[in-house]
């Protein structure tokens, strides 16, 4: 790091100018988001001389941005060289299958979003054509007979995908829950043994260098810091992207409105499911998230629909047992920065955008936040093509995100509560308006390679939501109807005797919690989670 008269660390040389390999980088702001960049980034780096340092204050709290992830964790902890079994004791784990919607469509109604495919390809054609032809001809197949993610989840139960790939075991995805909390100071413990500094200090401001550019941050004691490059993880704030650059923010609350989330633990379960409870509540929906040690639960909700009153009690009468804490309510807005890297400035996490937790995405968009920054790593000289290209992509991700959020609203049959019927009569963005057009039409669903959530993951909550296609592709129409109901058959079968031999979820974790146990599992996202 380099310094200046007020007290820094002085290395020389200029922290923007000119152009060569970063010399240093500065991260602002710990949590989830600092030490996730922090992580991979050492290793990355390792060997090229680059200084790296974190600075936070043990005296600010830090936001958590969720307890669930997707199946693309297990890349993040293979790129910075982590073990998976030793993070998920620390990190008092579980494994996820899916999500399990309640009461979405309308009350009483359930629907899955399980991670894994569903059934096998036919004439070259996606399952999901069948499985709506043979609902279409009166059959009446779940999910869960053809799914093996979705069956697992419902009994309780988890496999690791099988190494041959074969149908069904080879169709199984999962990710994980955990405690954010713990997960930080796992990363943080990872890349201090990688090299990276910490410093415990408080961030009084940032002052800025010639044209949009952070020349050094500033102390409460009057000393400063300057590097090559910061990375801005202060959370909501957006301490240096926002307070000091000015990138300005693009809110999406008209489209997603809910804003706040109110939290509290609850003991473990008896029996932990291997999958999250997202169920709709009069103005959002609760989560309930099974860990190790105890339950998390929240109340997502929308302030113009519901008071905080309200909503603390609606989700204290969601609980299956006591609080175990007083519940605590996280203000936030919907939408993303409009340049989420500005000059030498890089915002993660919640510094560059908020979208609501339903699919579990904030931690993954730290990640592939951190991807394309490795994709698109600057030198000195910041070239704007760069910063250009990354900002771009960002917008094409949240959007995404955002449609397949909204998709999870708009279709609902909760006639006569405010907050529903709002959602309902929503002008939806245009991507997503064709896309449930083209699906209700013809069954097709047009998803670009690359983007987070694929076909699959779009028939899941379509079909959830109650969209019916009104015509079948013709090449999956053109398999004699025989011929389906025999591969249908096939895998009922197979399905039946994986449910029956397949451990429960606590058994599995009982396995990998024996401090005696010493043997890996074949840890990976498997097979059947296109949305990488």
């Amino acid at each position: 790091m380099t310094g200046d008269a007020t007290g820094g660390r002085a290395t020389g040389g200029d922290a923007t100018g000119g152009a060569g390999p970063l010399r240093s980088i500065c991260i602002v702001g710990g949590g989830t988001a600092g030490w996730s960049a922090a992580a991979l980034l050492a290793r990355v780096l390792r060997g090229s001389g680059c200084r790296i340092t974190l600075v936070e204050s043990s005296a600010i709290p830090t936001v958590g941005v969720g307890e669930a992830t997707i199946p693309p964790i297990f890349d993040f902890l293979h790129n910075i060289g982590a073990d998976e079994v030793e993070f998920i004791r620390r990190c008092q784990a579980t494994f996820k299958l899916g999500i399990r919607f309640r009461d979405w469509l309308h009350p009483g109604h359930e629907y899955w979003h399980p991670f894994g495919s569903l059934g096998v390809t036919i004439n070259r054609r996606p399952f999901h054509h069948y499985y709506c032809r043979t609902l279409a001809e009166g059959h009446g197949e779940t999910l869960a007979d053809l799914c093996p993610a979705a069956a697992l989840a419902e009994d309780g139960k988890f496999a690791f995908p099988s190494p041959d790939g074969q149908w069904p075991g080879g169709a199984v995805a999962y990710a994980l829950h955990f405690d954010a909390g713990l997960v930080a100071a796992f990363l943080r413990d990872h890349a201090e043994r990688a090299g990276v500094e910490r410093l415990d200090r408080r961030i009084v401001g940032a002052r800025r260098g010639e044209g949009e550019t952070i020349a050094a941050i500033a102390f409460d004691d009057g000393t400063a810091l300057s590097a090559d490059f910061y990375i801005d993880c202060s959370g909501f704030r957006g301490l240096l992207i926002e307070e000091t650059l000015g990138a300005g923010f693009e809110d999406w609350k008209h489209w997603l409105p809910c804003d706040r989330a109110i939290a509290a633990p609850t003991a473990a379960q008896a029996r932990r499911a291997p999958h999250t409870l997202a169920t709709a509540q009069s103005a959002g929906w609760q989560w309930c998230i099974p860990l190790q040690h105890r339950t998390g639960n929240g109340l997502v909700y929308a302030s113009d629909f519901i008071d905080d009153a309200d909503a603390e009690a609606e989700l204290l009468a969601g609980l299956d047992g006591e609080p175990l804490a007083q519940p605590r309510v996280l203000r936030f807005t919907a939408g993303l920065r409009r340049r989420a890297w500005v000059g030498n400035c890089l915002a993660i996490g919640l510094a560059a955008g908020f979208l609501e937790p339903l699919e579990s995405t904030s931690i993954h968009l730290i990640h592939t936040g951190l991807n394309r920054l490795l994709d698109l790593f600057p030198d000195r000289g910041f070239d704007p093509a760069l910063r250009a290209a990354y900002n771009r992509d960002v917008h094409r991700e949240y959007a995404h995100i955002r449609d397949f959020l909204l998709l999870h609203y708009a279709p609902n049959r909760r006639e006569g509560e405010p907050f529903w019927d709002h959602m309902r009569g929503l002008a939806l963005p245009d991507t997503l308006a064709e896309k449930i057009e083209l699906f209700e039409r013809t069954g097709r669903i047009a998803a670009r390679q690359r983007e987070l959530f694929a076909d699959i993951n779009w028939f899941y909550v379509m079909h959830g939501m109650g969209l019916v296609p009104a015509a079948i592709d013709p090449l999956a129409g053109a398999v004699p109807a025989a011929e389906v109901r025999e591969v249908i058959g096939q895998l009922r079968g197979a399905m039946l005797a994986f449910r029956r031999a397949a451990p429960t979820h606590d058994a599995i974790l009982a396995r990998l919690l024996d401090p005696a146990e010493t043997r890996r599992p074949a840890f990976g996202v498997g097979a059947g989670w296109a949305g990488r």
